[in-house]
């Protein structure tokens, strides 16, 4: 499923080779009868192609296992592309981790897919997809995109299980997994990978990682069902159910500060800020010195009118996560409520050069050039 209603294959074109060609690359013999598939540039047709390479050839094949990994001759294809580029592998493997570090999710996951379609016995390349849509998600999730946060968490979660059942003693695929899930709330399953990967691994600092987490889970008890049901409720927008479900795992376990989070993360998605207030603060007194918590606790302090202290809070956040955009944004609304102009607009113009497409810090920019008076929200 992809998020554009684009064909990703709409450039592709299957080229027919000269009958008379029977070349041998490798142990492969190239076969005249199956047509070659070829990406066109951007407005150009076929005639356009004046100077075909196997380069060529091997990119439209890479495209096509990305995207149509059953098409009819994938296998064909991997042994072509195998044989005329050995060190493919490693190479694009290279090129990915570097296109998602630098947040060009697309490409990256393109090439992790074509990996994939490409080596299908090897789980890696799906754990490099996985941990690809991730950061895709957690793109999504700090412009506030959560429908699209949701699609690519659930391709993330996908990627992990066709990976585990590729290879089920991974260790990689079982440490990556447990992150995954522990990222999600999903405590349970978190636990699972994290003893899956202390039964295997001879890595020491993860293993005594692992083993640390697990201790933490289980000494608060958030294995528990009504901490994952609560944390559901309130991301599907149902903050009432959630709130139920919270208060009555706090009345069991009133020291666990994560969900104290939760409580105020759900207070403060119905506007009930004061008593959000309350259970970030209390978060914060039980070691949830994160910078979700910074931050939740700074927009309830700004909707109640407590812009020195939403500030405070906020520059908290920020040396913990730098490049956190919810961060920025919230800094830059809370420069726009102290009368601030020129600030709140270097905190929008960091945002976008973080993530340009960001429809909080580009509207606010607008309105602060504009000089139009606005009562903005956090967010």
């Amino acid at each position: 499923m992809e998020s554009s209603a684009a064909d990703p294959l709409r450039r592709i074109v299957f080229i027919s080779l000269p009958e008379n060609l029977h070349r041998t690359i490798g142990s492969l013999t190239v076969d005249p009868s199956i047509r070659m598939p070829v990406e066109l540039p951007p407005g150009e047709s076929v005639e356009a192609i004046k100077d075909l390479s196997w380069e060529m050839i091997v990119a439209g094949m890479l495209k096509v296992l990305a995207y149509r990994p059953e098409h009819e001759h994938a296998a064909y294809f991997r042994r072509f592309i195998l044989e005329v580029k050995p060190s493919i592998a490693e190479e694009l493997s290279g090129t990915a981790i570097m296109k998602a570090r630098n947040k060009d999710f697309d490409l990256a996951e393109e090439i992790f897919r074509a990996l994939a379609s490409l080596l299908p016995e090897d789980a890696r390349n799906l754990v490099n997809l996985a941990l690809a849509y991730e950061e895709h998600a957690e793109a999504y999730e700090q412009i506030g995109d959560e429908r699209l946060r949701d699609e690519y968490v659930e391709r993330a979660f996908e990627a992990y299980k066709s990976a585990l059942r590729l290879e089920p003693d991974s260790t990689e695929a079982n440490y990556n997994a447990a992150y995954f899930h522990l990222k999600q709330r999903n405590y349970g399953k978190a636990v699972g990978h994290f003893e899956a990967f202390v039964n295997r691994s001879d890595d020491s600092r993860r293993v005594e990682r692992a083993k640390a987490i697990m201790k933490e889970l289980k000494a608060q008890d958030l294995l528990d069902n009504l901490f994952k049901e609560a944390y559901d409720f309130i991301r599907l927008g149902k903050e009432r159910e959630g709130i139920a479900k919270i208060k009555e795992f706090l009345q069991r376990h009133p020291n666990v500060w994560n969900a104290w989070f939760i409580y105020g993360w759900g207070l403060r998605r119905l506007g009930e800020y004061a008593e959000g207030r309350e259970a970030f603060l209390k978060a914060l007194k039980l070691g949830g010195t994160q910078a979700d918590t910074y931050n939740e606790l700074a927009i309830c302090l700004m909707e109640l009118g407590e812009l020195a202290e939403s500030r405070g809070q906020l520059m908290k956040a920020i040396k913990i996560e730098p490049e956190n955009i919810k961060i920025l944004s919230n800094l830059g609304i809370v420069s726009m409520k102290e009368h601030k102009p020129g600030e709140a607009i270097g905190f929008f113009r960091t945002v976008l050069a973080i993530e340009p497409a960001d429809p909080i810090a580009k509207k606010y920019l607008e309105l602060l050039t504009r000089d139009l008076p606005q009562s903005p929200s956090a967010n």
